[in-house]
């Protein structure tokens, strides 16, 4: 694995309901860090779309006296202060306290010792610790995303920390590479490429590197998609004909077809309780969101409203589907409460790509087109806050978004 250069700044627009005001302090010797630590978890906090984070106006570190009741009378719900020291053995202590400050009492005291290379994560830890502590569920900034790069005639894969910055290349080709998908374990990757001159499936470790062709029949292999249990993918196979759904063993094996129809089938998405498994079809005449047991058999059809509704992805909880939808010549993020309720519009852009939900249900990531260029943007679920990822200069596609655990 290679390190791959910080790629990406962030830019955060909209204003949510009802935004907690946060105040992070710079870490007292963050600047000798190479890390600008508290900018880190600021961004963090700010991206989920619950807190206002701000830097303080004067020095502060875990070891201050704070006069709470003076940030009270600022406006100011909660203050973080830390700092970051170097060790004789080259590493970092990290440490910071947060306060709750309408409270008037400490929640939490820290201490992280890293080395160099994880400050950044350090970082996006301190941000989880405060959102769980702050919200009672978890955060999502110490995840990783893994999208696609590219570049003239060059295609990368990159899995990075979920605010896009650092990370490492998992794969480089002059061929396509698509629909990355992760397991559930987040140490391996899925995905398409083109490298031998048709759509293979292959399966990656992202710890070593090693790699196994998973899906090479005849015909084109694509859009994987794990099981919750981590021991299957399911796939889109054209091997018979036309392209249908089939589930094969993670480690490869024997497909086992699951749909049976003459349209085309595609784009698979596991439930997540593993009973079910959602699609797209155009049995109907035209592109739709399907719904069938895992294990095949009846199919049900979810989106009514449109002529044109793909790329599937489901909530953490099962209760939300977001996809795409078609209006006239534009395509847009949506949400659906699958209970029953009416499609929601996120976005005003016109590009929108390979909806995924963050771990916690919180964001929605999606690629997306933005004066020119393929940019990757995060999303509340009320669609008032929104992060571009920018990046410096190639196009980038394909997002995904891990699971927890790292």
């Amino acid at each position: 694995m290679l390190p791959a250069a910080a790629q990406f700044r962030v830019e955060i627009s909209g204003v949510g309901a009802t935004q907690l005001p946060v105040v992070v302090a710079d870490f007292r010797g963050e600047d000798k860090t190479g890390v600008p630590l508290a900018a880190v978890v600021r961004a963090d906090l700010e991206r989920s779309g619950l807190f206002r984070a701000t830097p303080a106006d004067v020095p502060l570190d875990e070891g201050s006296s704070v006069d709470l009741a003076e940030w009270r009378g600022r406006g100011t719900d909660a203050l973080v202060a830390g700092s970051a020291t170097r060790l004789p053995d080259g590493r970092f202590d990290v440490r910071f306290r947060l306060w709750d400050v309408l409270k008037n009492e400490q929640l939490l005291g820290q201490s992280k010792v890293v080395v160099d290379a994880d400050l950044r994560l350090a970082a996006h830890r301190v941000a989880d610790e405060i959102h769980q502590t702050l919200t009672g569920e978890r955060g999502v900034y110490a995840t990783r995303i893994a999208y696609v790069v590219r570049a003239g005639r060059r295609f990368t894969l990159r899995v990075t920390d979920a605010d896009g910055e650092g990370g490492q290349v998992a794969l480089a080709s002059p061929e396509p590479i698509i629909s990355p998908a992760w397991s559930p374990s987040g140490k391996q990757l899925a995905y398409v490429s083109f490298e031998t001159q048709k759509a293979v499936v292959w399966v990656q470790d992202l710890s070593s590197g090693e790699r196994r062709m998973v899906a090479n029949f005849r015909g084109s292999n694509s859009a994987p998609a794990w099981s919750p249990d981590g021991q299957r993918l399911a796939v889109t196979l054209s091997q018979d004909g036309l392209s249908q759904l089939y589930t094969l063993p993670a480690g490869g094996g024997t497909p086992v077809r699951l749909t049976q129809s003459s349209a085309i089938d595609t784009e698979a998405v596991y439930a997540p309780d593993g009973r079910h498994i959602y699609f797209v079809s155009d049995r109907g005449g035209g592109p739709q969101i399907y719904r069938t047991a895992a294990t095949g058999g009846a199919v049900e059809r979810i989106t009514f409203d449109g002529n044109y509704n793909i790329s599937p992805a489901v909530s953490p909880d099962g209760k939300l589907l977001a996809y795409v939808t078609r209006r006239r010549s534009a395509f847009k993020l949506m949400t659906l409460e699958l209970g029953g309720g009416t499609p929601q519009a996120l976005t005003d852009t016109q590009s929108d790509e390979s909806p995924g939900f963050a771990p916690n249900g919180r964001l929605l990531v999606y690629a997306t087109r933005v004066q020119g260029s393929d940019v990757l943007m995060t999303t509340t679920l009320d669609g008032k806050i929104k992060t571009r990822l920018l990046s410096s200069g190639a196009d980038v596609l394909e997002p995904a978004w891990g699971p927890f655990g790292r």
